[in-house]
């Protein structure tokens, strides 16, 4: 029997109901238990003792009496609660670490970000540095008076699903990495860590926060050291049989093309991802500067370039524009997303890499929409981050983190 086929206890009934009061209230606050129990299904008893369990474990708050033209007493209204709990999300990239705090409604407590070259230290240092960067968190006033209900990590590759274990990741190096369990422990309760690929936590950020927000299929390009996408269809996020789905920066282009960081040749990240657009735009930078401080300066230094009328990046980036097109018409052909997303530091070069880039696309797509398909990023660098704090609001309201009172 699988886990899927273990029958339902009055747990798990009462998790999953939990989960969907929270959806809910997500979706209609601030409205009264009435209210609550019609748009749920759920009786007005189990409602109220619902209501009551959430209200202790400081995620539901009173919002008020709601006064009505009709004779009666007027109804108390919820609301989620932003003050008690809050969420936090970690990513680990190849150049940096960032760390997004939000509190329930999805209201941003705090962002940090600090320069750390994973590629160049092993992951206990890296476990260590992550925890060092928790802990900051942990200790600045906005999270004053909060308790962590879980914390999630966003890291680029390939994540067992049921061990959290980082099969492997090239922009990192490491294969077989159990990340988590290489964490020391924090000085404050971080409820439990939930793992997942940087450019599906990213995705699930842009459709809980970002400028296309509830757009319920859509794809997110990660504009890292890697290229990989997040995709959602429905809301949800698309990982395949083993969690490999999203692997468009290895669909090859040009099958004679430069190498690629996988092993193989004319892929589309070896074609247009940030370190092919850097090195053909000559501003690649030192391999022996500190990595993320150099990148972000090269990516300055392109843009700045760009934008004054270099030829060379202005052809760099024309030409990454035009390969990026064919891996979104590529995807487009075959998910029909309402909305690709370019992340990362596609967002500081997407003055010139969107116009060929939708040009490309719609030339390569069957069915072109009527508008534009692909849009930057609003999130920038802090999406992954906060796609982890999104993820442990999801497993909140999908009843798989347990409640305990505030």
């Amino acid at each position: 029997m699988t886990t899927t086929d273990r029958p339902a206890t009055k747990h798990t009934i009462r998790a999953a109901n939990l989960g969907l009061i929270l959806r809910t209230l997500r979706t209609h606050a601030p409205c009264s238990r009435a209210r609550l129990a019609t748009a749920s299904g759920l009786t007005k008893s189990t409602v109220s003792s619902l209501v009551d369990e959430l209200t202790a474990a400081g995620l539901i708050t009173e919002h008020g009496p709601h006064h009505t033209p009709t004779a009666g007493r007027p109804a108390l209204m919820l609301g989620p609660d932003p003050a008690r709990r809050a969420v936090l999300g970690l990513e680990v990239n190849a150049d940096y670490l960032a760390a997004s705090a939000l509190d329930p409604t999805g209201g941003e407590l705090l962002a940090l970000h600090t320069d750390h070259d994973t590629r160049t230290t092993t992951p206990h240092a890296t476990a260590q540095a992550a925890a060092d960067l928790i802990t900051r968190a942990l200790n600045h006033p906005a999270l004053a008076h909060r308790t962590l209900l879980g914390t999630g990590i966003a890291i680029p590759g390939l994540i067992d699903p049921a061990t959290h274990t980082v099969l492997t990741s090239p922009p990192l190096g490491w294969t077989h990495t159990p990340f988590t369990d290489l964490l020391p422990p924090p000085p404050a309760p971080t409820g439990p860590h939930i793992t997942g690929n940087d450019a599906t936590l990213a995705a699930l950020a842009e459709h809980r926060f970002g400028h296309l927000a509830h757009t319920p299929d859509l794809v997110y390009l990660t504009g890292e050291v890697g290229l990989g996408a997040g995709i959602l269809t429905g809301g949800t996020p698309l990982t395949g049989t083993r969690g490999h789905a999203g692997e468009i920066g290895h669909v090859t282009l040009e099958p004679d093309g430069p190498h690629c960081a996988c092993g193989r040749r004319g892929c589309l990240e070896a074609l247009a991802g940030i370190d092919a657009i850097l090195h053909a735009a000559g501003t690649a930078p030192d391999p022996h500067s500190p990595t993320n401080t150099a990148l972000t300066h090269a990516v300055a230094t392109t843009a700045d370039n760009a934008r004054n009328g270099d030829p060379r990046a202005l052809t760099a980036l024309t030409r990454a524009g035009h390969r990026l097109g064919q891996g979104c018409a590529i995807l487009a052909n075959l998910l029909d997303p309402a909305a690709i997303i370019l992340g990362g530091y596609y967002t500081d070069l997407a003055p010139w890499l969107l116009p060929p880039a939708r040009r490309t696309a719609r030339t390569h797509m069957h069915a072109p929409p009527p508008g534009d398909l692909i849009h930057p990023s609003t999130l920038g660098l802090t999406a992954a981050a906060k796609g982890g704090a999104a993820a442990v609001l999801t497993a909140l309201e999908e009843g798989r983190i347990p409640l305990t009172p505030a």
